[in-house]
């Protein structure tokens, strides 16, 4: 059983009334927390999480008791109305997503843009963010990097995505489940064979694990094993 978070004391200012917060958690490491964060969603009105069970266990460590909504993929665009509505009443949000930042390749976006064009403030609070732990540790230039998410799953759309993508200059940071890592290894011995590519995995967490290699060379890798964890695919150029 953990023990909740040690919050300590700091002066800060209030919320701003009216204002959608957008907290970034932790994506493994509990430590991650800011004290930013954890001060917004102790003092605001209410939390609108992707999934309330997982955000729940956040809270509880963090000795808060708050009333939460849930905000995902599926009823973000009925949930943005809700939380413009409380926002013109003048309530706070903290809008939050399972690990990392609301809005990339997480629910967030539409409730943002509603908030935005229904005249509402919007408050970033930064904090852990899978790709920029991936990138800034990959050794793969960082002055131009394109951030694509995650790829279409049907197999055609993916091959013309992908090759689309490899036109792009710069280093390409692409989300990938354990299920279809191997598949986008496979597809990038196929069209980019000689390209330097970092797998980071499991990022912040005790089997944090950042790998390096060609694409048939991490391909190999995984003949004998089967990947766990999400990844993090960050494709180089040729040099």
């Amino acid at each position: 059983m953990h023990e909740p978070v040690n919050i300590p004391e700091f002066k800060s200012a209030p919320l701003v009334p009216g204002t959608l917060y957008l907290v970034a958690t932790p994506i493994g490491n509990m430590e991650d927390i800011t004290l930013r964060a954890i001060r917004t969603l102790r003092d605001c009105d209410l939390v609108a999480a992707e999934d309330t069970r997982h955000t729940g266990m956040l809270l509880k460590r963090l000795d808060l008791a708050k009333r939460q909504v849930s905000t995902h993929k599926f009823n973000e665009a009925r949930r943005s109305g809700e939380i413009v509505e409380l926002l013109q009443g003048g309530g706070t949000v903290a809008l939050v997503s399972d690990a990392g930042s609301p809005g990339i390749s997480d629910p967030g976006q539409r409730v943002v843009a509603s908030v935005i064009e229904a005249g509402c403030r919007v408050e970033t609070v930064p904090g852990a963010c899978a790709l920029v732990a991936a990138l800034t540790a990959s050794g793969l230039p960082t002055d131009e990097f394109h951030f694509c998410g995650f790829l279409p799953v049907k197999s055609g759309q993916r091959t013309k995505r992908l090759a689309k993508l490899l036109e792009l200059p710069g280093t390409l940071a692409i989300y990938e489940s354990p299920h279809r890592v191997v598949k986008l290894l496979g597809e990038l011995v196929e069209q980019a064979p000689d390209r330097p590519v970092v797998l980071g995995r499991e990022l912040t967490k005790k089997f944090e694990q950042i790998q390096r290699g060609l694409p048939a060379e991490l391909l190999a890798e995984y003949s004998e094993r089967k990947p766990k964890g999400e990844f993090v695919v960050l494709i180089g150029q040729v040099e």
